[in-house]
């Protein structure tokens, strides 16, 4: 179990796929972490308030607010900026990891993406070894 002092260690997973954002849940709760989901960039913000997680799994496309203005909001704001997140996204032209990097992702990954991946780039940024 990812635990820090007997917390595990939360995992925000924001994406409007439920297929995706259920398959990523399984995985990283089999791994040990706490998961929570939005499915879109405003309720992604308002889980970031409820509950501050310890990293961010964000798609860009998404309704109401894409994942590049959540990034820029939340990187920006001294509550928050120390939440690593990870971008998630079909979208890979050299342009849009440019934007990814200046709105404050710390990693872009594109779809589709090995599940082992992922857990890995989690498990590099909250200090632990995927199970």
């Amino acid at each position: 179990m990812i635990e820090e002092a007997g917390k595990k260690k939360e995992v925000l997973v924001v994406d409007d796929d439920p297929v995706l954002v259920k398959t990523l849940k399984a995985y990283l709760e089999r791994a040990g972490y706490r998961v929570n989901e939005a499915a879109h960039g405003l309720e992604a913000l308002q889980r970031v308030k409820e509950r501050k997680p310890d990293l961010i799994l964000l798609d860009v496309l998404m309704p109401m607010l894409d994942g590049f203005k959540v990034a820029r909001m939340l990187k920006f704001d001294k509550n928050y900026a120390d939440i690593p997140i990870i971008v998630l996204t079909s979208r890979g032209t050299d342009a849009e990891k440019h934007i990814g990097k200046k709105v404050g992702a710390d990693e872009y990954l594109l779809k589709p993406y090995k599940i082992s991946d992922v857990l890995a780039l989690v498990g590099s940024y909250l200090s632990v070894t995927p199970n």
